[in-house]
């Protein structure tokens, strides 16, 4: 800590999910000392990143592709119980077994340039120093709203897959589901016994797709995400590139008619939502199953954004900022995505660092 109160670090890591936990264990295998060499900032309450906050019914059985963080595997773990409590267990106990010493909960309310070159990370907890940066904020706290007419008038009540309570909350009711990703067909599928009915509405007709998930499909899928990111954009998930997987959960869905697709009506009314048709459906809940966006705002004095809207990334690295990396954020957004870009973003800064002081001289 400098006389100004300051804390100087080599790295900064904001955010401790899967792609900030793999990034601090790259750093720590790599030689960064946690405290000097790195910090990992991380504003949630406990271990587990955004698992920690997904809803009581998503088991551990139910998760798609969760992929272990390098270096210790996730082993027995019981597929019924809820993910926020197996991935949350986990995520300690890999802090613990690396020592990485995250500190929580710590908000980081913005980063800019400093003096030599360095970059100033303002928190609640104090300001950081750091000569390179290591952004894995994730999308969990900008959950996406759409706006249609009318929806302030709705006398029912709307909420957001990020709230999302379990199904039996929504017994007796009827519930619009909208979103055409994972998480739209999984409330779906779990709210439909309790519900008098549920109604699904999406924007672009789904996509099941009924051929194995393919390390080629991975990569193509990844490809495109990757493009996008390479071109400023705001990066895509992978799902809706990929499509749905055409399992028995969801074969069973179609046959009874829950997945039973109506295009996006045209507006909310005190009741319900209408179609320009003249078509109307009733409701005593709208639940949007509608995506997130990147976590990135604390990063805005740094002019990092192209204007189509995202950041330009090289890899990890924001083009326009070498000292900057992002993972976690569009291709590496999967789990095994936020490993390897972990351990690239780490490779990176390493060679960033190291060529400092030559540039300097």
């Amino acid at each position: 800590m400098n006389d100004s109160g300051v804390r100087e670090v080599d790295v900064v890591v904001i955010g401790a999910g899967q792609a900030g936990l793999s990034a601090a264990y790259h750093l720590r295998r790599t030689g960064f000392a946690p405290g000097s060499g790195f910090v990992v900032l991380d504003h949630a309450p406990r271990p587990g990143g955004a698992w920690q906050f997904r809803w009581p019914s998503l088991t551990y059985g139910k998760v798609h592709g969760m992929h272990a963080l390098p270096g210790m595997d996730l082993r027995d773990a019981d597929p019924e119980r809820p993910s926020s409590e197996v991935i949350a267990a986990y995520f300690a106990a890999y802090e613990s077994a690396f020592d990485l010493r995250v500190r929580r909960p710590v908000d980081v309310l913005a980063v800019r340039e400093d003096a030599g070159g360095r970059l100033r990370v303002e928190t609640s907890a104090g300001v950081w120093s750091a000569r390179a940066l290591i952004n894995a904020t994730g999308t969990w706290d900008r959950p996406f709203w759409p706006r249609y007419p009318g929806q302030e008038t709705f006398r029912g009540r709307q909420l957001h897959t990020a709230q999302y309570p379990g199904p039996e909350e929504f017994a007796g009711q009827r519930v619009i589901v909208v979103g055409g990703g994972a998480s739209g067909t999984q409330h779906l599928m779990e709210i439909a016994p309790y519900a008098a009915a549920t109604t699904w509405v999406t924007r672009r007709p789904p996509v099941f797709r009924d051929v194995p998930f393919t390390e080629e499909l991975g990569r193509a899928a990844v490809a495109l995400v990757d493009e996008r990111v390479r071109r400023g954009l705001p990066p895509r998930s992978v799902v809706s590139v990929t499509g749905l997987p055409l399992n028995d959960a969801i074969r069973q869905a179609l046959a009874e008619g829950v997945l039973d697709r109506r295009p996006m009506f045209d507006r909310i009314t005190e009741t319900g939502v209408e179609w320009e048709d003249g078509q109307r459906v009733d409701a005593d809940v709208i639940l949007w199953a509608t995506g997130f966006r990147a976590a990135i705002g604390h990063l805005a004095p740094l002019r990092l954004r192209e204007p189509g809207g995202g950041i330009r990334v090289e890899g990890t690295r924001a083009a326009a900022d070498p000292r900057v990396h992002l993972v976690g954020y569009g291709p590496s957004a999967s789990t095994i995505g936020a490993n390897r870009a972990g351990r690239a973003a780490v490779r990176d800064i390493r060679r960033l660092l190291a060529a400092e002081p030559a540039a300097a001289a």
